[in-house]
């Protein structure tokens, strides 16, 4: 279903006048209106702002907003439901939550995926489709001829042919039940395989690719409880998860896959602290950037409460992990992101409607600053390795 909205109306006066320049490095931060914390509760504020994506040059120093887009998004899932196609000609934004038509303090699953134009002045959402309930997270493949769209409330897994511009669903791929909860997928870079993370039922799936067709393998990878975001690195010879745990105080952790293995298996596993909402791999594929929320979102008076987040980084050496850095962030941090020469870290901070910018020198994480935005950054994606 291909159509123009309303939102390409909204999208056109909230849009800058600026096209992204084609050599520039791009990150797109989705910032969701529909959720502000509130005494350590996730809440539908009473006049929430337009839900919108932030188009920012990376290219230049400090970055530079280009755009700002109106359009359906999502703080619900793991915050990579952007994604940038290699050539930075779209974007695919999920948006997995929308108000209840019946009670406007409220969210319900959502299943639309739309297709930001680029190249146009000012950019603009050009397509929708509809994904499944609960459409969380997004992947392209290198060729930019296919997308996966993880469906949370469904237990399934979208697949888009990709045309220019232009989504065409190809079908869905079942994994367990409605609550095995596919939260985040990513593609290996030669294309033949994808990874699913799966929250509800702790299991990673290893999907095979054939053209067009994809498979579930029947190899499930098991890292640790509730398997969230993943990344995987610009070679394909590995991949790391964070386990996102049960939000109980405890130290969760990040896992480790060696892709090069018959068949993939986790070898390293390390502790992070609490709920590491996010894990994102750098551009150098050494290092892992995490966003630990560290107990910031809790309840006052929780004995688990801290006053702010932490954006460890780890290396990835003999695949083994060893943390090399770490920073205080933000409070209900969500989403991060690498410059291309993986020098600068960006971390969405909800609570503060802000992107925090980190330098890293490879051995420490220094603040360089921040990004204001509308609403609460909670998805974010950059243009991809070649």
């Amino acid at each position: 279903m291909k159509h123009r909205h309303a939102w390409l109306a909204a999208s056109m006066l909230a849009g800058l006048a600026i096209a992204p320049d084609a050599s520039a490095q791009l990150a797109i931060s989705s910032n969701d209106g529909k959720g502000v914390l509130i005494k350590g509760v996730n809440t539908v504020p009473d006049n929430p702002v337009p839900d919108n994506i932030t188009i920012i040059d990376l290219n230049v120093s400090p970055p530079k907003v280009l755009a700002t887009v109106n359009m359906p998004v999502s703080l619900v899932g793991p915050p990579q439901s952007v994604a940038i196609a290699p050539d930075e000609s779209f974007a695919l934004i999920t948006a997995a939550t929308k108000l209840d038509p019946n009670d406007k303090k409220k969210v319900v699953p959502h299943n639309i995926v739309s297709v930001v134009d680029l190249k146009a002045k000012p950019p603009a959402v050009v397509q929708t489709v509809e994904a499944g309930l609960g459409a969380t997270n997004v992947a392209i493949n290198k060729t930019a001829t296919l997308a996966l769209v993880t469906n949370r409330n469904e237990g399934t897994v979208s697949v888009f042919t990709i045309a220019g511009k232009t989504l065409t669903p190809a079908g869905k791929i079942s994994l367990g039940d409605a609550k095995s909860g596919p939260s985040s997928v990513a593609f290996t870079p030669d294309g033949k395989r994808a990874l699913v993370t799966r929250d509800g039922d702790h299991k990673i799936s290893v999907l095979t690719v054939n053209g067009g067709t994809v498979e579930h393998s029947k190899r499930d990878i098991h890292s640790g409880l509730k398997p969230y975001p993943l990344g995987i690195s610009p070679k394909g010879d590995w991949a790391a998860i964070a386990n996102v745990g049960m939000g109980g105080g405890d130290s969760d952790t990040i896992a480790l896959i060696d892709l090069t293995l018959d068949p993939p298996r986790v070898v390293d596993t390390i502790s992070v602290g609490q709920t590491p909402e996010s894990l994102t791999v750098a551009p150098d594929g050494k290092h892992v950037v995490v966003t630990v929320m560290n107990g910031s979102n809790k309840v006052p008076g929780s004995p688990f409460l801290n006053a702010n987040g932490r954006a460890p980084v780890y290396a990835v050496e003999k695949m083994k992990f060893r943390k090399v850095a770490d920073a205080k962030v933000g409070v209900w941090c969500q989403g991060a992101a690498w410059n291309k020469t993986s020098t600068l870290v960006l971390v969405q901070c909800m609570a503060e409607q802000e992107i925090q910018l980190l330098k890293f020198d490879g051995k420490s994480l220094k603040p360089a600053g921040a990004i204001k935005v509308s609403g609460g950054p909670s998805g974010i994606g950059t243009t991809p390795p070649k």
